[in-house]
């Protein structure tokens, strides 16, 4: 018996389904035709339905079929990484940075965080409690009677320790990665591929390709692999990751211990975290379950589309406890960009210490809190003192877009293209004053740089 819907639901199944009160039942009909409720994918009609198919459509059921549509969508692009000839671990946490403001000194201004000082601790607890693999450390001794359960790295096939056609090469790291491009562009984690003479990717079929090219960056611990081959490769469809929010539902998929192609569900947990180890850019929070082996994997929306790269956890045995991180696709796409048509991440900048607007430090300088990011120091001879950017300025427009955080400000003027001429709205005693700056590289903020439009 077909019935017509007597009240407006709205539902979220991969895309949504709309439901009008007492007429009859509008569909974005994607997955839906997978069961014979639509049509061809994408279409929208309007169909009557039974309450069996209904109750197919409601609840718990509902979202069991959005997980199961999303991960058909994304599933086959998701791919395993293998790295071999690693000569260090490549999880130890520990850079060398070569920020040319690093040496600068900072003035000391009272009530003033420090860059490297932390928000990032309360952030992220435990952060500085790390072994020299970069896993957290405990005070608790595990025993047999009532420590915590590590799970066996053993539990997957296992990869060979060698490289089939280098017998010289010893298998020293795994990971996860997923395919952006059908020419054979994949992302991953810098952490995984890091030293690698060799890097073989094994797709979902178990065909297996070596990497013809690798470039990474560590500052953002991402990554990029190219593979060669004759047919397009399964590519994930690249979502939007400004567009989550908080409770949004998610997806992580890769190869957790050795086991391929797990799949794992939870949601945004929180936005722009930080982490000490990934030095440039936010991260997403998730309570995904991620654990070593899915760094480089996608983190999928209902949609089945990749909206960030899980690269961390935090956890004090090894495994998830529902702390997850994961670097926004946004960030991700873009970095993969410079590094593969540029071999190495191009990141301009103005020559300014910053510092949040904070309520304290707002009330020391008698301005207003969050009404931008304040300039507490210019680098002398830097694009920002050409412009005429002076100590203590706020700086509450970039090219157009607001900007009331730190890293906010960071993000968009490192991804605009160096030597590009921008306006940058500021407040200086009680006033809002616009001035033009040529952007120069981060590696010289006092570069002479040719001005381009």
């Amino acid at each position: 018996m077909h019935r017509f819907v007597p009240v407006a639901v709205l539902l979220t199944i991969g895309s949504c389904l709309a439901w009008s009160g007492g007429r009859a039942v509008s569909v974005h009909a994607q997955e839906v035709a997978a069961d014979g409720l639509a049509g061809e994918l994408g279409e929208e009609r309007t169909i009557r339905i039974t309450e069996s198919e209904l109750a197919r459509l409601i609840g718990p059921r509902a979202l069991s079929r959005a997980f199961r549509v999303a991960a058909r969508r994304a599933g086959p692009g998701v791919v395993t990484v293998l790295s071999y000839g690693q000569g260090s671990s490549p999880s130890s946490g520990k850079r060398d940075s070569n920020d040319p403001l690093d040496d600068i000194p900072m003035p000391q201004i009272p009530g003033m965080p420090k860059p490297d000082e932390s928000e990032d601790d309360e952030a992220n607890p435990g952060e500085d409690d790390r072994d020299e693999n970069g896993n957290e450390e405990s005070d608790d001794e595990e025993s047999d009677d009532d420590g915590p359960i590590v799970p066996d790295e053993n539990l997957g096939p296992a990869p060979p320790t060698q490289s089939p056609d280098d017998p010289d090469a010893v298998l020293t790291g795994l990971g996860s990665g997923v395919i952006v491009d059908p020419t054979g562009l994949i992302i991953t984690n810098q952490h995984v591929v890091r030293g690698a003479s060799k890097v073989v990717v094994q797709m979902s079929d178990e065909t297996e390709y070596s990497a013809v090219k690798i470039e990474g960056d560590t500052d953002s611990d991402i990554a990029i692999l190219r593979i060669e081959s004759s047919e397009p490769l399964p590519a994930v469809e690249v979502g939007n990751s400004d567009l989550l929010d908080i409770g949004d539902w998610v997806l992580a998929i890769g190869s957790p211990f050795k086991l391929d192609a797990t799949v794992s569900a939870g949601i945004i947990s929180a936005k722009d975290r930080k982490l000490k180890r990934v030095k440039r850019g936010q991260m997403l929070q998730t309570d995904a379950a991620i654990n070593p082996g899915n760094s480089g994997g996608p983190l999928i929306d209902l949609d089945g589309k990749v909206v960030a790269i899980n690269t961390a956890i935090a956890s004090r045995n090894g495994g998830n406890q529902g702390i997850g991180f994961a670097i926004p696709i946004n960030q991700a796409i873009w970095l993969a960009r410079e590094l593969d048509q540029h071999g190495k991440v191009r990141r301009a900048a103005m020559g300014i210490r910053l510092a949040e607007l904070n309520p304290k430090v707002a009330e020391k300088f008698d301005l207003e809190p969050g009404l931008g990011v304040l300039a507490y120091q210019v680098i002398a001879d830097s694009a920002a003192e050409k412009a005429g950017i002076r100590n203590y300025d706020v700086i509450m427009e970039f090219a157009g877009q607001r900007t009331r955080k730190m890293v906010d400000l960071q993000e968009v003027v490192e991804r605009t293209p160096i030597g590009s001429t921008q306006t940058v709205k500021i407040f200086r005693d009680g006033k809002e004053l616009e001035v033009q700056i040529v952007l120069a590289p981060l590696e010289d903020v006092t570069a002479e740089i040719d001005s381009e439009p």
